[in-house]
């Protein structure tokens, strides 16, 4: 896989992380700690991106 490729897979998850992550927050009845793993898997994802990209 060339690294174009790597980077559009990994910014549609990021972008799939973050549509999740809004959907959790909306409903009541998802905990904390769920979230907050969410965001953490967009942030390592994020900090990919940003690597590779350099």
């Amino acid at each position: 896989m060339s690294v174009s490729a790597h980077l559009t897979e990994l910014k549609k998850k990021h972008e799939s992380l973050g549509l999740e992550v809004e959907e959790a927050q909306r409903s009541p009845g998802i905990d904390d700690l769920h979230i907050a793993q969410l965001k953490k898997q967009k942030l390592k994802l994020k900090e990919e991106i940003e690597r590779l990209s350099a």
